[in-house]
Order: structure tokens, then C-alpha cells, then sequence
């Protein structure tokens, strides 16, 4: 339990650390998400990537996979949207875990990083590939940590799958606003419906790529 206990704050953390600091996808086709085209901790997770990004950061370890993307010609430090996708490795199996406190916490390291200008609207749970989802969009109007104390959005697709945890996220940034920013729902929702389909299938065990078991679900 304290392995992942730790597993789940350091997926945490880097959520936050984004919020805070922060081959390309063939163009209109759900694309696996992992760069390679390898599965996550024994699952396949698939979106729509807009042709327009390509992926700046790919990192894995025994517990934790992060993949970010941006707007081609911006990098991880700077940038003005950024499709982020997460794996925590048994992160599933603690009972107390689901996927609306998965997202709750995300959520929470954006409060965290502008207690004054925070703001969330949960759009509330749904099924993914027949998993447990819970979707929500978290604000800062303005991130206090940044240089340039720009705000920031994001749509959080939190999933809960029969072992692990995955988020899918859309991010943007914008200018500075000392107030609250009001969460344009009907936009968040147009962006999740560029993302999809969002999809995660467990590979078959000793199943090679292209994963055909995966390929039609």
C-alpha cells in the first residue's frame, strides 16, 4: 500500500509540476498513445491526437508513465496547448481508489497552484472502453508560480481500468486574469469530442504489435 501510495502523489506531482511550470500521429486517425506504439503497464490507450502536435516529453518507469504533446514548434516549457496522457500502475487496486478521485486530485494541484483564482466544473462520470471514467475541467485564472503568470484549462479524463489508472488531458494557456475564469463547457466538451475515440484495451499476454485483439475495439 505505501508503494502505491507513493506511486499515486508522484503521478500527482507531475500533474501539478505542469500546471505549474510546464513521430507525430498520422493526421485524422486514433493513434495508440504511447509513442512507440507500445502497450502501458499491459494495456493499449488510444485517442485522436490533432495532427498539428507532436510529442515533446515520453517518459516510463516501473510505477509511472507520462507522454505530453504540443502545437508543433513549442516545446514543454512553452506552450500554448498541451494534450497530456498518464498511466499509474496499480494504482486501480486500492479499493478506495475510482476515477472521480483520480481527477479530484488533478484538480486539486491546480488549486494548489492558484488558490485565489481556481475553479472546476465536473461533467460528471461515464464509461470508457467499459471502464470507470469521471471527466471534469479545472481552471487557474492566474498560475502563481509562472513567470509570466499566464492562466490555464484543462478537460481531465480520469479512467479506471481493472488494474491501472489513466488520465487523458487537454490543457490550454492564456493570458493572465486576477478573476476566476468561467468555464466554457460546450468548448471543453467540442475539445473531448476531437479526442475521441478514447479507448483502452488489455493486451492479450505474448501478443506482438500491431495487437490485433486491440485493433477493433
Amino acid at each position: 500500500m505505501r508503494i502505491l501510495t507513493i506511486a499515486l502523489f508522484a503521478l500527482i506531482s507531475i500533474a501539478t509540476a505542469w500546471v505549474m511550470a510546464q513521430d507525430a500521429p498520422k493526421p485524422g486517425k486514433s493513434v495508440d498513445a504511447s509513442a512507440d506504439d507500445a502497450p502501458i503497464f499491459g494495456q493499449r490507450v488510444t485517442f485522436t491526437e490533432p495532427p498539428n502536435f507532436s510529442t515533446v516529453v515520453d517518459q516510463s518507469s516501473l510505477d509511472m508513465y507520462v507522454r505530453k504533446s504540443v502545437p508543433k514548434g513549442e516545446t514543454s516549457d512553452h506552450w500554448t496547448s498541451m494534450i497530456t496522457l498518464t498511466g499509474a500502475k496499480n494504482a486501480a487496486t486500492n479499493p478506495q481508489m475510482s476515477a472521480q478521485y483520480f481527477a479530484a486530485q488533478i484538480a486539486a494541484g491546480f488549486q494548489k497552484a492558484c488558490p485565489m483564482t481556481f475553479s472546476v466544473k465536473p461533467l460528471g462520470p461515464t464509461a470508457i472502453s467499459g471502464q470507470e471514467a469521471f471527466i471534469a475541467v479545472a481552471s487557474c485564472g492566474k498560475v502563481d508560480a509562472s513567470a509570466e503568470k499566464h492562466s490555464e484549462t484543462a478537460i481531465i479524463v480520469a479512467i479506471k481500468s481493472a488494474t491501472n489508472v489513466y488520465t487523458v488531458q487537454w490543457a490550454e494557456r492564456t493570458p493572465a486574469n486576477a478573476e476566476n475564469l468561467t468555464i466554457d463547457e460546450s468548448k471543453w466538451k467540442d475539445r473531448l469530442a476531437k479526442l475521441a475515440p478514447i479507448r483502452v484495451c488489455t493486451i492479450k499476454p505474448d501478443e506482438k504489435p500491431p495487437y490485433p485483439s486491440c485493433s477493433d475495439k
